[in-house]
């Protein structure tokens, strides 16, 4: 009998990331990850609807692919193919149109299909730290662009991609979240899209919009989907149902043109995105969108309110930040030289947690250190006030400040 048991990090594939942790439970302040509202879930009408669903077509469970095949549920495309339409400006036919296991998932097919080691990705500086972390797996440099309070700066934008081809140098696709943006919660103008759309076909580089927080517009005007201006195939354009409806629905979805769809199918080796929930969700959304929609918005815009005002009575004018018009996050800047992942620690044993501004930097050794993101989608409103009032007690004890 063997006294040692196999080593498995003998075997390991080189150049993994490092391994994870164990998870470390639910903090009582939980301030990261785009988490909802319990208090959102629309238990009924899931029961109602899945009930439904499964009594009309729930038969079909019996085969990997039922309507619609491997590009998934066709209810759901449907319904996308009219509220793209109806609310994001975008007309496509449901062939255009491919469901994933959440927006995530739809990431990483278009980093299988276009990305090789050594290419070069265009991306806000900061940004979706999974998009980042992805690309960097595969050996991709990420060249981060600066934002202002309109989002990704195109005039720097567009002198990048000048020098880049200077030097012989075609990124392979520009990322952005034009729409509450993930981490600053800026969204991009008109006049900023169609220019970004201009810069796109003239340098012959593609743009990834990553629209997964759209939904959530609680405050002031809708600007479309830059894939709404796009009559070139020059923007892949993603989405999600998981800040919408809720993260453990693990939906999203692709807009591509059907050559590249037809390519991305080839490496989307799942056999199939979960039918069970497509067949809820359809129904549901199909039912239910607006009236839902509204109540989300409605909640999410008041606890930004309860997080802006406890910000400022707990930290006072040490803080800079943004104010969004909609999403679930919060982007604070603290002053020059503060290293914001130094009290995380402590503030766990507070029962707080947050993300460092540097894991969402795509050149965190320059950009990011003395940031915080603030999710504020899950937490109650007096968690938010109780978390925050604790948060500036860490800070003040680990940095001196405030």
């Amino acid at each position: 009998m063997a006294t040692k048991g196999l080593d498995y990090s003998e075997l390991y594939a080189k150049d993994l990331p490092p391994a994870a942790g164990p998870w470390e439970g639910v903090y009582p302040y939980n301030f990261t990850t785009g988490h909802g509202s319990p208090d959102l879930i629309p238990i009924d009408g899931f029961i109602e609807s899945v009930t439904r669903a499964l009594k009309r077509e729930g038969r079909n469970l019996a085969v990997y692919y039922s309507n619609g095949g491997p590009m998934g549920n066709l209810a759901l495309r449907e319904f996308l193919v009219k509220k793209l339409r109806k609310y994001r400006g975008i007309n496509v036919t449901v062939d255009e149109v491919m469901i994933c296991s959440g927006s995530t998932q739809c990431i990483l097919l278009i980093n299988e299909t276009l990305l090789e080691p050594g290419d070069t990705v265009i991306t806000e500086m900061f940004t979706y730290a999974g998009a980042l972390r992805n690309a960097q797996r595969r050996k991709a440099n990420t060249i981060g662009i600066p934002l202002d309070d309109d989002g990704m700066r195109v005039d720097i934008l567009e002198s990048t991609l000048a020098d880049l081809r200077s030097k012989g140098i075609r990124p392979k696709y520009i990322y952005t979240i034009p729409t509450c943006q993930n981490p600053t919660g800026t969204n991009l103008p008109m006049d900023r899209r169609r220019e970004m759309l201009r810069i796109s076909q003239e340098y012959g580089v593609p743009i990834l919009e990553d629209e997964c927080y759209a939904d959530l517009i609680f405050d002031g005007e809708w600007e479309h989907a830059i894939r709404s201006l796009d009559d070139t195939n020059h923007v892949l354009h993603i989405g999600s149902f998981s800040k919408s409806l809720a993260p453990g629905v693990r939906l999203g979805y692709i807009v591509a043109p059907q050559g590249v769809m037809n390519q991305m199918l080839a490496s989307k080796i799942d056999v199939g995105t979960n039918m069970v929930t497509p067949l809820m969700v359809a129904d549901f959304l199909e039912n239910n969108y607006e009236e839902h929609i509204e109540t989300v918005r409605d909640m999410l815009h008041r606890k930004r309110d309860v997080l802006i005002a406890s910000v400022r009575e707990h930290f006072g004018p040490t803080v800079e930040f943004y104010e969004p018009r909609g999403g679930m996050l919060m982007w604070f800047k603290f002053p020059e030289g503060v290293d914001t992942s130094k009290p995380l620690e402590a503030a766990k044993k507070e029962g707080v947690i947050y993300n460092p501004g540097a894991d969402w930097s795509a050149d965190p050794k320059n950009h990011g250190s003395n940031y915080i993101r603030i999710c504020y989608g899950l937490p109650s409103e007096d968690q938010i006030r109780g978390g925050i009032e604790r948060l500036a007690k860490v800070f003040h004890q680990e940095v001196g400040i405030p």
